[in-house]
């Protein structure tokens, strides 16, 4: 180890060779989130309080993924984009860890050999098809094949470490569970992947360099160390995804503490259910049985773990909600997107759904607008009409974010599906804003030319006119319902109110006309002004039918 070539050798051979398992890792992810995206949002759109099915739902995402990191800050993202509750999340972050422990049980085989070829196959399929699919799978290949590459450099780099005095001295420090835990600890956190710590675990175990119960205390460490990505991920998002961020945190450090002491436990029961070179002696027989011992009590330890924790899911929601209270929230963030986040449109899939939820959200407001503003509009006083424009404010605002946040979306690689979908957004936050305006605008300008002209309307006119109006707001309710939940059924039941609305409308007319005949002050006047609601209530139902002939 003295000669500089060797030591060049090393360094160059184990940092080169990690970064191409990093880069193989990301290139792989990047490809099996652009091919599932539509797959994971389909699968958290079914997502129940169910905790068995959000632990297999964790488990599965992550197998996908290879990242129970990258399945948190998923988590952190969907919770920022109001696709899932913080209490939703606790089962689906406990089922991540699950399905990290395919990478390792992968990597324990001789996987090595294959890394050239599914290289080379990788690299032709994604350069030389034409068919996105294809090009994707391309990709996953290519990056598996350099995470084998990876690891075949760091074996290579790291045999001579076998024979070098002042490694085996410190990997004789290490039998302290509490040092290896907090190496893997350390690492993880800078590389910000538990994965590729365990593939240097399995790495330096077929070198025979490092004994099972080192490496089990490291790879308890890795899973410590895995949480700095989530909360980083948190830094700046909603209460409930600093929530979700804490549940990864305390679910793992507590299963570390639980495990921690038992090391030796474990390490006997690795080998008890793990096959045995026999044949071998010394350090050739450790390096043979060691990576499978390794992974399958890296599966054993993160099993147990996600089976102890499921039953208290609602317990540690609960104690992460009391660690990380309701902020109150100033009335001028109520004009800031609260769903939007900008980490999701490299997974258009999901950040359409985002849109969504914060076009849910603008839904809500205009609602409560057409649903506030009928006994400000026929009896109320110019105070009360003030408010209507600032709740047009926030509105506005909102609509802008919304089509701007799309607008982002459009600029990434879409699917038909993806656009088609783009676009009948654009053109609901279209339609609620207008529908906006209509209630600050024209409603409130024709109130308060009934409070200029002293308008009184009676009680009988007052009665058909919010009878209308309670038709066209269940209308709006059921297309904002539609629109959510994507339900072309309820879109088209609502287009099919046209009739009764249209009958209803011409049901007001003759009331108001009947009414000119009536001896009362003002009559012209109030005939005009109870028209004018009328009418505006029925373009309302125009525009709200436009948003559900989006929906098909």
């Amino acid at each position: 180890m003295d000669n500089p070539f060797t030591t060049y050798t090393l360094w160059a051979g184990l940092f080169g060779g990690l970064a191409l398992f990093l880069f193989g890792m990301d290139v792989m992810t990047h490809a099996l989130k652009s091919a599932a995206g539509d797959y994971i949002k389909d699968i958290l759109a079914r997502m129940t309080n169910n905790r068995l099915l959000g632990l297999a739902t964790g488990a599965f995402v992550t197998s996908v993924i290879q990242s129970s990191s990258v399945t948190t800050v998923l988590m952190v993202g969907f919770i920022s984009a109001g696709l899932m509750t913080m209490g939703q999340s606790v089962a689906v972050i406990i089922g991540a860890n699950i399905g990290t422990t395919i990478t390792a049980q992968i990597l324990a085989f001789k996987v090595t050999a294959l890394a050239l070829p599914l290289i080379a196959g990788g690299f032709l399929v994604s350069f030389t098809v034409k068919s996105e699919h294809w090009k994707q799978a391309g990709s996953i290949v290519l990056g598996l094949g350099l995470v084998f590459y990876g690891m075949a450099l760091m074996s290579d780099a790291l045999y001579p470490l076998r024979s070098f005095p002042p490694f085996i001295e410190f990997m004789v420090s290490m039998k302290n569970p509490l040092m290896g835990a907090a190496v893997g600890a350390g690492f993880t956190a800078i590389v910000q992947s538990s994965s590729a710590t365990t593939g240097i675990l399995i790495v330096m175990a077929s070198q025979g360099l490092i004994g099972l119960e080192t490496a089990i205390a490291i790879a308890m460490g890795a899973n410590v160390g895995t949480c700095v990505t989530a909360g980083l991920a948190s830094i700046g998002k909603p209460r409930e995804a600093k929530r979700a961020a804490v549940v990864h945190t305390l679910f793992n450090v507590i299963g570390v503490a639980l495990w921690i002491g038992f090391i030796p436990q474990l390490a006997a029961f690795a080998e008890s259910i793990s096959p045995s070179a026999t044949a071998l002696t010394g350090m050739d027989r450790l390096a043979a049985d060691t990576p499978r011992q390794v992974a399958n009590v890296h599966t054993f330890f993160n099993l147990a773990n996600a089976l102890i924790f499921i039953g208290f899911t609602t317990h540690i929601a609960r104690f992460v909600e009391w660690l990380l209270p309701d902020q109150v929230i100033p009335p001028q963030k109520a004009m800031l997107p609260k769903h939007l986040d900008e980490n999701l449109l490299e997974n258009p899939a999901v950040a359409l759904e985002a849109a969504r939820t914060e076009i849910k959200r603008l839904g809500k407001r205009v609602r409560k607008m057409v649903r506030d503003i009928m006994p400000a509009a026929l009896t109320g006083t110019r105070a009360d009409l003030e408010r209507f424009s600032e709740m047009d404010k926030v509105v506005d605002a909102l609509h802008i974010a919304i089509v701007e946040y799309l607008g982002q979306i459009s600029l990434r690689e879409l699917s038909k599906r993806q656009s088609k979908e783009m676009v009948q957004l654009v053109q609901v936050a279209n339609a609620l804003e207008q529908i906006g305006d209509r209630v600050a605008t024209g409603l409130v300008t024709s109130a308060s030319k009934r409070i200029d002209e002293e308008v009184t309307v009676s009680p009988q006119t007052l009665e058909v006119l919010e009878a209308f109006h309670r038709m066209v707001l269940d209308a709006l309710a059921d297309a904002l319902k539609a629109v959510t939940r994507q339900d072309a059924e309820l879109a088209r039941e609502v287009r099919r109110r046209r009739k009764e609305i249209a009958h209803y409308s011409r049901e007001v007319v003759e009331h108001g006309l009947d009414r000119m005949t009536v001896d009362e002050p003002n009559r012209l006047r109030t005939y005009a002004r109870e028209m004018e609601v009328m009418e505006i209530l029925d373009s309302v139902f125009s525009t709200v039918r436009r948003i559900t002939r989006s929906q098909g």
